[in-house]
C-alpha cells in the first residue's frame, strides 16, 4: 500500500467503498451493547468489532478503511492477531478517532467546541507507530432559528484546521468532520435552514484550511447531508440529494478526493438511499461515498446479540449492509435489491 496522502485519500474512497465508523467511545458502546443485552468489557468490545473486522466478503469488497476507538487501535485479536493486522489483512486501512469530545463553549449557551489539540502531535506520532494511516475529528455544530453563532462556527472550523495540518504532518490522512446535527435541540429546523447553515460552515472550514496550509488532495471531509431536523422529516430522498449535491458544489474545492458521509442519525436505509440518489442522479468532482457508523453496524449489532454462537448471523447482517451501501457509492442500490436480500 502506498503511503503517500494523495494515494491514502484516494483509496480511502475508491469506487463502491467506504468507511466502517467502529470508533465509538466507552461509553458509546456500552449504550449500543444495553440496547441488546450484552455487558460492555474490554473482551466483549473486542470480540465484537473482530467480528465485523473478519467479515472478509464486506472488507474486502466494500470497506476501504476503518475508523477505531485508542482501545481498538491496540488490541488483539481472540488468536492474538493486532485488530490493526486484520483489517490490512482485508485490504482496508486502520484509522483513528483523535478528538477529545464536543465540549460546552464558555459563553454560548447551547454550542460547542471539540477539544483534543493538546499534545496531538505526540500522540499521532505513537498512533501511525500503531499503524493509523488516517484520522477523525469531528465538530458539532448546534442548529436552530439562532444557532449557530459565528464564534462557534469560526473556532470549531480553526479546530479542524490545526488538528488536519499536523496529521498531515504526521504522515496521516485528516478525516475533517463538521457535523451540523439532524437530530440537536430542538430538531425541528426546515431542509433549508440546514442548507444555509450547512453552506456557511464548509466555506468556513475551507477558509480556515486554506489559511492553515493543509493539503487538499490529501484529506476526506466528512459532512452532514443537507436533511430535516429529525422532529421536522418531510424531505424527499429526491430532495435530500439535490440540496446536498448542491451545496457542496457551492463549498467543496475539486481538489479534495472524496467526500465520506457521516448517516447522523438517519437509520440504515435512508442514509443508503440518500446517498445512492445523489451518485445515480449528479456528476461530480469528487467521489460521494459513506463513513457509517449505526448504519452499518445496527443489524449485525442486533443479529450478534453478544452471543458467539450468533458471529456468523452478525457477519451476514454487516455483509448484506456494506454491500447495499457498496452500491449506494456507485448509484445502482435499489429498494428491490434491499428487498430481494
Amino acid at each position: 500500500m502506498s503511503e503517500r496522502l494523495e494515494d491514502i485519500a484516494a483509496a480511502m474512497v475508491a469506487d463502491g467503498k467506504g468507511l466502517l465508523a467502529a470508533d465509538e467511545s466507552s461509553g458509546t458502546i456500552k449504550k449500543r451493547f444495553d440496547t441488546i443485552g450484552a455487558e460492555s468489557t474490554e473482551s466483549s468490545r473486542r470480540d465484537y468489532r473482530e467480528m465485523l473486522f473478519r467479515a472478509d466478503d464486506a472488507m474486502k469488497a466494500h470497506v476501504s478503511g476503518v475508523i477505531l476507538f485508542d482501545e481498538t487501535l491496540r488490541q488483539k485479536a481472540a488468536d492474538g492477531t493486532p485488530l490493526v493486522d486484520v483489517i490490512r489483512a482485508a485490504g482496508a486501512f486502520p484509522g483513528i478517532k483523535v478528538d477529545g469530545g464536543a465540549k460546552p463553549l464558555a459563553g454560548f449557551a447551547g454550542e460547542t467546541v471539540t477539544e483534543g489539540l493538546d499534545g496531538l502531535r505526540e500522540r499521532l506520532t505513537e498512533y501511525y507507530g500503531l499503524g493509523a494511516r488516517f484520522s477523525k475529528w469531528r465538530a458539532v455544530i448546534a442548529i436552530s432559528d439562532s444557532l449557530p453563532n459565528w464564534t462557534a462556527v469560526k473556532q470549531n472550523a480553526q479546530a479542524l484546521a490545526r488538528y488536519a495540518a499536523l496529521c498531515q504532518e504526521a504522515g496521516i490522512v485528516p478525516i475533517v468532520e463538521p457535523e451540523i446535527t439532524m437530530d440537536g435541540t430542538p430538531g425541528d429546523h426546515s431542509i433549508d435552514r440546514c442548507a444555509t447553515v450547512t453552506e456557511w460552515v464548509l466555506n468556513t472550514v475551507f477558509d480556515e484550511l486554506f489559511d492553515a496550509r493543509v493539503s487538499l488532495e490529501g484529506m476526506v471531509l466528512k459532512p452532514n447531508m443537507v436533511i430535516d431536523g429529525s422532529k421536522a422529516r418531510k424531505a424527499s430522498v429526491d430532495e435530500i440529494a439535490e440540496k446536498t449535491v448542491r451545496c457542496l458544489k457551492a463549498t467543496v474545492p475539486a481538489a479534495v478526493p472524496g467526500i465520506a458521509f457521516l448517516s447522523g442519525g438517519q437509520n440504515d436505509k435512508e442514509a443508503t438511499a440518500h446517498l445512492s440518489a445523489m451518485n445515480a442522479a449528479y456528476d461530480m468532482p469528487w467521489k460521494l461515498t459513506f463513513s457509517y457508523g449505526r448504519a452499518l453496524q445496527a443489524a449485525a449489532l442486533e443479529a450478534w446479540g453478544g452471543k458467539p454462537e450468533n458471529v456468523a448471523a452478525g457477519q451476514r447482517a454487516f455483509g448484506h449492509r456494506a454491500r447495499m451501501n457498496g452500491l449506494a457509492a456507485t448509484g445502482t442500490w435499489s429498494q428491490e435489491l434491499e428487498n430481494a436480500a
